[in-house]
């Protein structure tokens, strides 16, 4: 049986120090000090333990510790960590830098810019860390290899003079909320295969993207740039796309109208607020007959038992893009989509934009030439 573990014999100034412990406000010190005095007073770990009603082992840490430190072990320690291990030390940081050098999509992403989320994301995918960091993680790392992130705003603003009195669209929308109609923003887009956009990206000092001029061989049987029409959901933030087979016109844009009718009416709502712009093809008298027949014909049906879904058309002032939602999210695709050095075929161009929105392709719409 190995014999009972008591503290040393306390010399005159530890004796007085452990029991000026036993009036300390720091539960910590009195909880040491009640230990010690109790170990000199020869009661072993066990009976220790039993009487403050802690641990065996606890007393004996207590014993030994104050064997190597003294009076010092009365006073709490810092409880942070001795060391702190960077998740991206200077090798998983070179990873990092040949990670970014390649392209998203390499990695089965949508997209061909990095952002620090997506190198966040890609990062824990490849194993460069144990579990997905921050985007803090992710900009600290890239401030240490010289890389960093800038970006310019653009701003235009509307010289329409009587702007601040056009209130139909805010009306529109609190109306559209209170009754709980649909409510999107309309919007058409040409896909240059050719032109590049303005963007912005990591790279490291001295050595920014290269975005290679294009050109179209005379025998690419593709178009130059695909048009498109969008509409953007505010209900659910999920856009619908159909490309045109040509330009856009007042008869594709009927044919569009009609198929977005089709995805509200599966959505189960009786009225899309459609707010737009004033393009030709938007504001022309076939496109507003056709709104007012189509009308027309929902309420008549509406009347026998049918469901349809009516349009209140809503025209935004003249160069006032930042009031039609969807603007930006052209300009963001324009980017993601962006491939540096390599020209897109048509098919390519419209997987790439479908995949990056999350919708999938629809059959395009053509324009009839009479």
């Amino acid at each position: 049986m190995n014999a009972p573990m008591y503290v040393r014999a306390l010399r005159s100034e530890e004796q007085a120090g452990i029991e000026a412990g036993l009036r300390s406000s720091d539960a910590f010190t009195l909880r040491r000090s009640q230990i010690l005095l109790a170990s000199s007073r020869k009661q072993c770990p066990r009976e220790i333990a039993r009487n403050l009603s802690c641990a065996t082992q606890t007393v004996r840490n207590a014993i030994h510790a104050f064997e190597r430190k003294g009076l010092a072990y009365l006073e709490q320690e810092s409880s942070r960590p001795k060391t702190i291990r960077a998740q991206f030390d200077q090798a998983k940081c070179e990873a990092l830098r040949a990670l970014l050098h390649q392209s998203p999509r390499t990695f089965g992403k949508v997209t061909s810019c990095w952002t620090l989320e997506l190198a966040a994301e890609v990062s824990f995918e490849q194993g460069l860390t144990e579990s997905q960091v921050s985007i803090e993680t992710i900009r600290l790392a890239l401030k240490r290899l010289g890389v960093g992130w800038q970006r310019a705003k653009q701003w235009i603003t509307s010289p329409d003079p009587d702007y601040f009195r056009k209130k139909r669209r805010d009306a529109l929308i609190h109306l559209a909320q209170r009754y709980g109609w649909e409510i999107s923003y309309q919007d058409e887009v040409r896909w240059s295969r050719v032109s590049q956009p303005n963007l912005h990206s990591w790279s490291e000092q001295g050595e920014p993207l290269r975005l290679q001029e294009l050109a179209m061989d005379k025998n690419d049987p593709d178009p130059k740039a695909l048009a498109c029409y969008g509409m953007l959901s505010v209900t659910s933030g999920h856009m619908h796309l159909r490309f045109v087979s040509g330009r856009p016109v007042s008869q594709v844009t009927t044919d569009f109208l009609e198929w977005v009718c089709e995805q509200v009416q599966a959505q189960g709502k009786g009225v899309l607020v459609l707010i737009w712009d004033n393009a030709s093809w938007h504001v022309s008298r076939h496109v507003k007959t056709w709104l007012r027949e189509h009308n027309q014909t929902v309420l008549q049906e509406a009347r026998m038992g049918k469901h349809g879904v009516r349009i209140i058309p809503c025209w935004l002032p003249t160069k006032s893009p930042w009031l039609n939602k969807i603007e930006p999210k052209w300009v963001h695709g324009k980017r993601a989509i962006v491939e540096p050095a390599r020209l897109l075929t048509a098919d390519e161009l419209r997987q790439h934009v479908c995949d990056y929105f999350g919708c999938e392709q629809a059959e395009l719409l053509t324009q009839k030439v009479s």
